[in-house]
Parts: C-alpha cells; sequence; structure tokens
C-alpha cells in the first residue's frame, strides 16, 4: 500500500466547514488505497492572534513560553480534524508534534528538525486511522516545545515524507500551485507544470509564499516527491523535481517580491581582519538568517557593511550588534524597514547572457534605483525602495516575457 503525506495550510482549515472539506478530501485518498498522514497549520489568522496576546503580556516575551503559546493554534485543527473524520467513520488519531517525537535543536521560534521518530506513526496505520501531526512543532532535548518559524508546517509535511519513505507529499493551499510570479500583482502570471528543486529553493529563499524553503531543501536532500495543489479545486498542481534538460531552456522561471525584510548599515566601521566575524557571529548564534551583504571599498582605515535581515528580527539583530560596537568599534547604527527585495530566479541563467545587463537596464527604464545587488548562478536579487517594489515585478515579468513561460 502507498503512502502519501497531505498538508493543508491555514486557508485551507479556517472554520469547521472548510475543515470538513479537508476530511472529505482525506477520505478520497484513503477510498483509492492509500496510507495518509495528514500535517495542520493553524486556522487563518490563529497564530497571529496568539502573537499578539503574547506581545500585549510582555513587549519583549521568553522566547520559551512565546513558543508553547503560540504552537498552541495547531493543536486545535488537528482533533478537529479528527473528530471530523470519525464522524464520517473513518477511524483517526491526532498528534502534537512531541508526541511523534518530532526532535528539533533548542532555537526557539527559528528551530530546526534534527530527527523524528516514525514508531507511533506506522503504529498508527496499521490500525487502518488516518494520522494528523501538527505542523510547525517539535520539541528539544529537554522536552521543551520549540516552533519551526513562518511556514513551518511545510517543513513539518517533508520532514515526515522523508522519515515515512511517502510515495508522495501534497502541499495544498489557497492557490493551485507555484506561478512565475504573485498573480495578486501579475494577472498574466502563469502557473508552472514543474519546477527544479534549485530553482524553488531560490524562489521560497527569496520570498515566495508558496513553499518554506527548508521544506523544500529537506525534499531535495531525501528525494522527497513534491506536489504543490490547490485544496480548493482537483486542478493538477506544480510538481516540484530534480532539473532536467527542458527547464534550461527557459531563462527566467520566476520573480518574487519580498517586503519582510530590513537593511542595517554599519558606518564607518574599521576595516581590519575578524571585525566582520564579531559582527555575524552572535547574529548566527541567535539562528538570524542573513541575506544580502555589501561591504564598501576601505578609504582612511575604515568602511561601511550594510546587509539585510528578515524585518521581524530587526530588533533583536540590532541590540547583539550594539552589544559588540563598543568592542568593534563604529560611528553609527542605521535601520530601514522601507525596502523591497526583488528576485529573478532561472536555471536557464547559467547558460544565457545578459541576464543581468536586462535587468538593470528595465529597472532603469522604469526609473527604479537599486540600493543593493546579489546574485547567485541562477538569480539576481535587488534591493529597491518599499514603494518601488511591484511595478519592478511587472517591469520584470514584462520584460522577460515570463507571460509565455
Amino acid at each position: 500500500m502507498s503512502l502519501i503525506v497531505q498538508k493543508f495550510g491555514g486557508t485551507s482549515v479556517q472554520d469547521i466547514n472548510h475543515i470538513r472539506h479537508v476530511a472529505q478530501r482525506v477520505i478520497e485518498t484513503k477510498k483509492q488505497g492509500h496510507d495518509v498522514v495528514v500535517v495542520l497549520s493553524a486556522m487563518a489568522g490563529e497564530t497571529n492572534r496568539l502573537i499578539k496576546l503574547a506581545h500585549e503580556a510582555n513587549p519583549d516575551p521568553d522566547s520559551r513560553e512565546y513558543d508553547q503559546l503560540i504552537s498552541t493554534g495547531e493543536q486545535v485543527t488537528i482533533a478537529l480534524l479528527a473528530l471530523c473524520l470519525q464522524s464520517l467513520g473513518q477511524p483517526a488519531r491526532s498528534f502534537l508534534g512531541h508526541q511523534v517525537k518530532i526532535l528539533t535543536n533548542s532555537v526557539h521560534s527559528r528551530a530546526k528538525i534534527q530527527s523524528i521518530d516514525a514508531t507511533r506513526i506506522f503504529e498508527t496505520l496499521k490500525q487502518n486511522c488516518v494520522v494528523i501531526v501538527a505542523g510547525f512543532q517539535g520539541s528539544d532535548e529537554a522536552g521543551n516545545i520549540t516552533t519551526l518559524g513562518r511556514g513551518g508546517s511545510d517543513t513539518t509535511a517533508v520532514a515526515i515524507a522523508a522519515a515515512l519513505k511517502a510515495n508522495l507529499c501534497e502541499i495544498y493551499t489557497d492557490v493551485d500551485g507555484v506561478y512565475t510570479t504573485d498573480p495578486r500583482i501579475c494577472s498574466d502570471a502563469k502557473k508552472l507544470d514543474k519546477i527544479s528543486f534549485d530553482e524553488m529553493m531560490e524562489l521560497a529563499s527569496q520570498g515566495a509564499q508558496v513553499l518554506q524553503m527548508r521544506s523544500v531543501v529537506f525534499a531535495a536532500k531525501y528525494g522527497v516527491k513534491l506536489v504543490v495543489r490547490s485544496s480548493f479545486n482537483k486542478n493538477e498542481g506544480t510538481l516540484i523535481c530534480k532539473e532536467d534538460k527542458p527547464m534550461e531552456d527557459v531563462v527566467v522561471s520566476g520573480i518574487t517580491l519580498d517586503e519582510g525584510e530590513a537593511k542595517l548599515a554599519l558606518r564607518r566601521l574599521p576595516d581590519r581582519p575578524g571585525v566582520a566575524s564579531r559582527i555575524f557571529l552572535p547574529v548566527a548564534k541567535a539562528g538570524i538568517n542573513v541575506d544580502m551583504i555589501v561591504q564598501n571599498i576601505s578609504a582612511d582605515g575604515f568602511t561601511d557593511l550594510t546587509f539585510t535581515v528578515p524585518s521581524n528580527v530587526l530588533k533583536e539583530t540590532r541590540k547583539l550588534i550594539e552589544k559588540v560596537g563598543s568592542e568593534v568599534g563604529f560611528d553609527k547604527i542605521e535601520a530601514d524597514e522601507d525596502i523591497a527585495k526583488v528576485s529573478i530566479v532561472g536555471v536557464g541563467m547559467r547558460s544565457h547572457s545578459g541576464v543581468a545587463a536586462k535587468v538593470f537596464e528595465t529597472l532603469s527604464q522604469n526609473k527604479i534605483n537599486i540600493e543593493m545587488i546579489s546574485t547567485s548562478e541562477i538569480r539576481i536579487s535587488v534591493v529597491v525602495k518599499k514603494d518601488f517594489g511591484k511595478k519592478a515585478v511587472m517591469a520584470l515579468h514584462k520584460a522577460f516575457d515570463m507571460a509565455q513561460v
């Protein structure tokens, strides 16, 4: 018997009627002869509500108690789905992350999965039950509840699929696949039939909201067959798979807009060995992801260092740097949340020249100033003012004929 892992996001379980719809979909899969493990997010808006409560109780909440609180949203949805399935005659059991032994490190709110003990899941599946697991959470060696960050339910689902050696992992969302860009920005955005793991990792890391990046990393590492589909229709979704030759013919596969970044600039930083390490080491230890980094050419033994981090950890990052500021010595820190990051991604960029020039020319023609630039083998990212983010996406989508991909 084949095994399928299905993950349903917050909009798919936003109320009891939607949860009943999920139950029907799960039963359809079960009737096709598959064992089914379901991973659920909290109801749409619930995690935000809990975060708001945490900050009302304490403007600077303790990280352990913060995770203890915001992890409760998934407990509601998994129990409700189990009850709905049982009412329809399908045996089901729900489990929190620690109950199926999803072991993580101890970095609260940004924890990483270290291992999953699949024993209890397999035992429950043998009883003809649908297994329902809370996404977004696990526990560390000390038994403390941890959460995996925004979109963490995707990572839970793919990690469980890898641990169970599932035949398929389906990620159900409110869109029916991966598009060339956000259809809310470009009405002519096109759904992709398939996209490579590398491209999807880049898109996810640069702000695409379809999948959490770590879920794609898991899928690529363990060879999980991964499909993104809509929970509201039965259209074919987008397959995330290994790169094949025809993919190289498409120069740009996707464009993303990330408005959740912030920029920090350290002015007149001493330009000597070891200074950058002193700046970034405490940031790395806190589990904060630093994205784009630009250092100016040294002048009189000093330089400016600018980098971006997620805006929700801007205050935390600034505090960490200020702690080492007196040791390192720099004039001041400047923070800017009025930025947006626009990225173009495509494996075809490896074999096509002139892509960067076309990006810069397009933005120049649209009078959009570039503040920072970062590239990889298959990606070009630029930072612009937030007000110009959507305009940049639309201009680049048109320039690269993305509607025809």
